[in-house]
């Protein structure tokens, strides 16, 4: 996963991570023009991304309290990210004791779209393959995957299933055939090429409120996949020196060191206007 900073993509971790003020108020258009300039993103690049995310639903035209355009989220894109939020930050130890849920599909011919559609949503939330046709993930995202299946009208093609692992092979063997291990690693080993350097500087010397901002914003949009890419197997049945610890710990390391002064750059734009 090479990094790959879209306009849309920065505007989703921007609203994830700044977007959701208490009394929901919309973001000014002109804060998001310059907000995402600060990460290298030009306006008009703002205005098309902010249009295709209006189009899906997730954005939603409102005027702020004194009266300029602005963008708030809708009730779809807050569960979004509030699924979001329990991967992203998620600090839990997983332990085989959870079990597993799969997830059972069959889609007639006629709708095989659907079919595609229900293999790649499956992936995206951490499934690997156990058969074909049978799909599994730790327990714990029952409840997120059964919501979004949902709400892509879905769910009337799957059984959904829960229980433990018995044999024959030993789990640790099976999981490496579920889940394809070392790109999952890859995925880890790239985040942390690219972001324990920033940890590194801020240890040594901390930068600006607008540096806070920029860095966070960047490490954010490069992890908030890998939570979904990596379904956080319990330690015993990964390869020992497996990198998802090291770049977990790097995150939350930035998040702790940068959020907080980012949101007070975020507080001085708006502030500006």
């Amino acid at each position: 996963m090479a990094e790959q900073h879209t306009p849309r993509s920065l505007i989703v971790s921007l609203y994830g991570a700044y977007g959701r003020p208490a009394e929901e108020t919309p973001m000014p258009v002109a804060a998001l023009i310059r907000l995402l300039a600060a990460v290298g993103v030009d306006a008009p690049s703002v205005r098309s991304s902010v249009s295709r995310l209006k189009r899906r639903g997730l954005l939603l035209p409102r005027r702020t309290p004194d009266g300029a355009a602005g963008y708030a989220l809708s009730d779809e894109a807050r569960r979004l990210l509030e699924d979001g939020d329990r991967r992203i930050h998620s600090r839990a130890e997983p332990s085989l004791s959870e079990g597993w849920v799969l997830a059972v599909f069959s889609v007639p011919e006629q709708e095989r779209h659907k079919r595609h559609l229900l293999r790649s949503r499956l992936a995206r939330l951490g499934f690997g393959t156990a058969a074909p046709g049978v799909w599994i993930a730790p327990a714990r995202l029952y409840e997120e995957t059964r919501h979004v299946l949902e709400r892509l009208g879905l769910s009337s093609y799957v059984d959904f299933f829960r229980g433990d692992h018995l044999g024959y092979p030993a789990t640790a063997e099976a999981v490496a055939r579920w889940w394809d291990l070392p790109a999952i690693a890859r995925l880890h080993e790239e985040f942390l090429a690219g972001h324990e350097p920033v940890l590194a500087a801020w240890r040594k010397e901390p930068g600006t409120a607008e540096d806070a901002y920029r860095d966070y914003l960047l490490t954010l949009d490069s992890w908030r996949r890998l939570p979904y890419a990596d379904p956080v197997l319990p330690p015993e049945l990964l390869p020992e020196d497996w990198p998802g610890r090291r770049s977990a710990a790097v995150f939350a390391e930035l998040h702790a060191l940068l959020w907080e002064r980012g949101a007070e750059y975020v507080r001085t734009v708006e502030k500006d206007l």
